[in-house]
């Protein structure tokens, strides 16, 4: 509709007013969509005429536009909901929650399962969270306040607020200067005409007689109004912080998802008022485009826990847009990895790199010939070489093997890293894509072998949907496919019309996409569902063209040529769709494809015209370029590492070159220090194994960790070890050092609020979305800590610089274990999380409690001993599937649904003290007091295998063992006092040990992987804590107990270690004097030491026996 057309509306509606048609306004506003009539919206409101509600806004917004609209349609209903609850009309509430609320099911069942539960109360103030809620006027009223903000910050009403400043009747003026300007133009004009219709022009009559009166020129008397009608007072606009607030929220929610707003953009709900419905991160406005209806997909918010969502209404302030971007420090040539550092062969033409995203000097390199190869750049070695192979010829399609057949060329198109840094991802010029399970410098596993694409796969990335690594491909079959890392496909994205030359997959808060861009310039982005493409655009240059963000994601950067050989390197804006830059300094036609990378949130790098030139983000202008000291093809590829201080280059001779700043020299000189060779040795003799009468178990081997009493000899069939080289980067090369912590300035710490009820903690974890703690106590009683968001803490997660506060419901009820006729001394208190949050399950010798986490009550009890419960775990994809260790050796499968236990293992000598699901290998792995590992199927519930742990010589195989599984789920953390071990499960084998010594001597009282897999925090009995690396089993740094004890520790020590499940350098110890703490490195350092050499040694891979029992 043209701006005149809608400008007629408004008109319309004046005049409708004016003339008291009021249902009629009220009908044109919603139809045209033009303006949102507040006043008749707040007085439907308070009214609670929800039907008419719904109908008004329907004109403006439906549920699924964006976040905004889904929480207004939210509040609404729920507040329906509740007050028929009030009313105590069951039967009208149950309505209301099948036919109004069941769609907010689809994208947070939880929730919607608490709001079910309200059913059951008999008044629903009995809930936590709703104790407050006052009479049905006073929470409309409270409701409504909520509802404006979320209207005003809700980017579909924007410029619809404010109905425009007209005067009084100006549809009739605008007739009356009409009728006036025809009146002039008749050719008997009349004094005084009287005018009867508008329906035609009008004209005066010719008169009768022989005698016309004089032409008289008057204005025709102004159409009468009826008396005066009251202001349009509804048309006033809204004050104007609120607009101001969305206008500024518009931009920074920056994505081409525009109105799809971010999980940390919250605008909570009331007090009184329910709850704030989680964004569905699918939500999707498309870019200047009419509201449409996008597909929907339930990534869970990891805090929707509804005791986070039913709590009283904060101030408009947690309204949370993203902050205006800081001003960057003045950018510095110094900044740029300008000189060539070292050079390297590869021996083929180099084809993809990508730098490992923790280890900055590890560089994996792809070729034209289909070799990869991982290179430590600091030693200047290659650590491990793979050539191209098919791995199984039978899975391979009949196209791919008649490919195979004619020794068709395998070129590398592209490797990547997954963001941990556990796999490597491959794609082939032809069909196919390898994954490799990376667990160390020298140990790279073949994972999965997919034949993802008809032809070339052009582009692979990982990216975590709903919390789960996947790999993402494109091809020139036009398919963007979407794979979990075992390779099983989950989507398929059809709707490019040419070859998809490269994706991007990101994330804004919890809005999982994908952006894709195909040879004939078209740019898409896809969400995690089977609705199609959400964004059609033309890139410029219309032909390849590659999508990057900035390390910070908030930048959205693209690089692309055209088929006339002209470079387009520009930068977007997200929340227009549009181009905000264009970067010049391309001045020649390239016949190619041109590369380019992000270099932190300050530099961007293209490689053309044999150099790499260099711009600052923010100004157009190249900033500078070099040639790397020649040698450069014409256009170069390249690659930052994650600290911007080397960039890797490819060479016209078959290798590539690394370019540094003063800190990347740095980083090469540190790194050379702990270069390593690896050994291979037989396993010594005083690694014994522990005899278990009557269960044969597999022979193991492991390595084991120098300097411990068990090590091997240093001489490797007679001859020294190879030393680490030195090469001539290094001038002054400093050795490594063990980072000992000594002092609480050292450190970040925070001791949890003391509750009065303190008994010493043998079980600690983190609530699963990182805001919370949970003890539990040697008697049984469990207590919750949560950290508030304000402004000390605005993410609102656990963090050492912020004290949490102790949480109860208003009940006051305690979560307390039944140990009635239970003797504490002699039991084993166990507890489990739910994935969501919600609930906790646990035990102290007596029955298992499920508690509500909300009101801290027991919903059941299962499982009365004897025998009683030693160890809990939920099954990763059922949380009503429960695998209990009990004290007699047996683990029950037990399903809480229908309160029966499936399976009963056997398999062990003494109580469970251990349990760890894999979903990758569909295994249950347990650990005992017998030192025993065994592997379960999940299918069948059938041992697969037993493995013995190594005991030092000396050691008997008493007390717990625990187990936990490593990122990759392949890989398991083995922890007994005597040692740290890590198996491979998929080889149901030891592969390495650490044995406690010198300054970490005495015995371990708990250890746990930290949330991304990278280290081990390992708690000691005389109040050390160490560091270790966890690929290496290296020591990294030892936190002394002087460092966060008190001067007068009075026999304090930490019993247990928990990790943070976002933050990898933060983790919690509980104490046997029932305290807890929270520590992390300082902001200074940022992470816990450095990475040591390696101390770890191979053992024969003959020595290991593979007998199953």
């Amino acid at each position: 509709m043209s701006s005149l057309s809608r400008e007629l509306v408004f008109l319309i509606l004046q005049f409708l007013d004016e003339e008291k048609f009021k249902e009629s306004v009220h009908r044109l506003e919603k139809e045209s969509g033009f303006f949102f009539n507040t006043k008749y919206f707040d007085e439907k409101v308070l009214a609670g005429e929800w039907d008419e509600v719904e109908k008004y806004l329907s004109g403006f917004t439906k549920l699924d536009d964006n976040r905004y609209s889904m929480k207004i349609f939210f509040e609404i209903r729920k507040q329906k909901y509740l007050e028929a609850l009030d009313k105590q009309d069951k039967a009208k509430a149950v309505e209301i929650l099948v036919q109004d609320l069941r769609v907010f099911s689809t994208f947070n069942e939880e929730l919607y399962k608490e709001i079910t539960q309200l059913l059951t109360l008999h008044n629903f103030r009995e809930n936590e969270q709703l104790s407050k809620y006052g009479d049905t006027k006073t929470a409309r009223t409270i409701m409504l306040g909520e509802l404006k903000k979320l209207i005003e910050a809700n980017p579909l009403f924007r410029d619809k607020l404010t109905f425009p400043t007209l005067r009084s009747s100006r549809l009739r003026t605008l007739i009356n200067q009409s009728l006036n300007w025809q009146h002039q133009l008749c050719k008997n004009p009349r004094p005084n005409p009287d005018i009867k219709t508008l329906f035609t022009d009008h004209t005066c009559a010719v008169p009768n007689g022989p005698l016309a009166p004089p032409q008289v020129n008057q204005p025709i008397t102004t159409l009468t109004k009826p008396t005066a009608f009251p202001s349009l007072g509804a048309h006033a606009p809204f004050p104007p912080g609120a607009a101001v607030a969305a206008a500024a929220n518009a931009g920074a929610l920056a994505s081409w998802m525009a109105a799809a707003a971010s999980g940390a953009s919250t605008v909570q709900a009331a007090a009184v008022t329910p709850a704030s419905i989680p964004m569905p991160q699918n939500q999707v406005s498309i870019l200047k485009r009419p509201p449409a209806t996008p597909g929907v997909v339930d990534y869970q918010n990891p805090e929707h826990e509804l005791m986070k969502r039913l709590r009283p209404a904060p101030s408009v302030e947690e309204v949370t847009y993203p902050a205006p971007r800081q001003h960057a420090p003045p950018v510095s040539l110094e900044d740029l990895p300008l000189k060539a550092a070292l050079a390297l062969h590869q021996g083929s033409t180099v084809t993809s790199m990508e730098f490992h995203p923790m280890q900055d000097t590890l560089l994996l390199v792809g070729s034209a010939t289909g070799e990869i190869t991982l290179w430590e750049l600091a030693a200047r070695e290659k650590l491990v070489s793979r050539p191209f192979k098919i791995w199984d010829m039978a899975n391979c399609s009949p196209p791919l093997q008649a490919l195979i057949a004619k020794e068709t060329p395998m070129s590398v198109i592209r490797v990547a890293w997954s963001p941990d840094g556990n796999f490597i991802g491959v794609a082939y010029a032809k069909h196919l894509i390898h994954l490799y399970a990376f667990s160390g410098p020298n140990e790279l596993r073949q994972h999965a072998e997919v034949d993802a694409h008809v032809g070339a796969v052009n582009d692979l990335a990982f990216a975590n949907p709903n919390r789960q690594l996947c790999v993402v491909t494109c091809g020139d079959d036009q398919l963007i496919k979407v794979w979990d890392v075992s390779g099983r496909k989950h989507f398929t994205f059809e709707g490019h019309e040419a070859p998809v030359y490269s994706i991007c997959p990101h994330h804004k808060e919890n809005i999982q996409f994908i952006f894709s861009t195909a040879i004939d310039g078209k740019i898409k982005a896809w969400l995690y569902d089977n609705m199609g493409s959400r964004v059609d655009y033309d890139a410029p240059g219309k032909w390849c063209t590659t999508m990057l963000y900035s390390a910070d994601g908030t930048r959205l950067f693209s690089c692309g040529t055209s088929k006339d050989g002209d470079v387009f390197l520009v930068e977007w804006n997200e929340s227009e769709g549009s181009i905000k830059r264009t970067y010049l300094g391309f001045q020649k036609k390239l016949a190619g494809m041109v590369q380019f990378d992000t270099s932190k949130n300050h530099f961007l790098a293209v490689g053309q015209d044999a150099q790499i030139k260099f711009w600052d983000m923010d100004n157009i202008n190249v900033l500078t370029s070099t040639d790397a000291e020649g040698g450069l093809p014409a256009l170069p590829r390249l690659r930052f590492n994650r600290e911007g201080n080397l960039l890797a280059v490819t060479t016209a001779d078959n290798g590539f070159k690394i370019l540094a700043n003063q800190a990347g020299f740095r980083s090469l000189r540190a790194m050379e220090t702990s270069a390593f060779e690896r050994m291979r040795t037989p396993a010594d003799s005083s690694l014994t194994k522990a005899p278990v009468p009557g269960a044969p178990v597999a022979s193991v081997s492991c390595k084991v960790e120098l300097g411990s009493p068990v090590r091997p000899s240093p001489m490797l069939n007679g001859v020294d070890p190879p030393k680490p080289r030195v090469d001539d980067l290094a001038d002054n090369p400093r050795p490594w050092q063990l980072a000992e912590i000594l002092d609480p300035a050292q450190c970040r710490q925070a001791t949890l609020p003391d509750t009065g009820s303190s008994t010493k903690v043998v079980r600690l974890l983190y609530t699963n979305s990182g805001a919370g703690i949970l003890a539990l106590g040697f008697n049984g009683i469990q207590r919750l800590w949560k950290w508030v968001r304000n402004e000390q803490n605005p993410s609102g997660k656990a963090t050492a610089a912020a004290v949490p506060q102790h949480w109860q419901p208003n009940s006051g009820l305690l979560m307390t274990n039944d140990v009635s006729g239970v003797n504490l001394e002699e039991a084993n208190p166990c507890i489990a999380l739910s994935k969501n949050d919600s609930y906790v399950m646990s035990a102290a010798g007596g029955k298992v409690s499920l508690f509500n986490m909300m009101t801290f009550k027991v919903m059941t009890t299962f499982m009365p001993p004897p025998p009683p419960s030693s160890f809990l775990a939920f099954h990763p994809q059922d949380n009503n599937i429960i695998a209990v260790g009990m004290e007699d050796s047996t683990i029950h499968i037990y399903n809480v649904r229908v309160d029966e236990v499936k399976s009963k293992l056997k398999g062990h000598l003494k109580r469970i003290t251990g349990l760890a699901f894999s979903t990758t290998l569909s295994i249950l792995v347990s650990s005992a007091a017998d030192a025993l590992i065994c592997f379960w199927s999940i299918d069948t519930w059938e041992k697969r295998k037993s493995v013995v742990i190594p005991m030092p010589a000396g050691k008997v195989a008493v007390g717990d063992t625990r187990v936990q599984f490593h990122v990759d789920q392949i890989r398991i953390l083995a922890v007994h006092e005597t040692q740290l071990a890590i198996l491979d499960a998929s080889k149901m084998e030891c592969i390495r040990q650490w044995i406690p010594q010198d300054s970490l001597s005495s015995h371990i009282t708990s250890a746990v992987y930290a949330c991304n897999s990278q280290l081990i925090y390992t708690t000691f009995r005389d109040g050390n804590i160490g560091v270790f690396d966890a690929d290496t089993l290296g020591l990294r740094c030892r936190i002394s107990p002087s460092a966060y004890l008190p001067q007068v520790n009075q026999g304090l020590s930490p019993l247990v270690v928990a990790a943070h499940p976002q933050e990898p350098n933060q983790f919690a110890v509980g104490l046997n004097d029932g305290s807890v703490k929270v520590i992390e490195p300082t902001e200074a350092e940022g992470k816990w030491g450095m990475v040591p050499p390696s101390e770890a040694i191979n053992t024969s891979p003959s020595t290991t026996s593979n007998q199953t029992p």
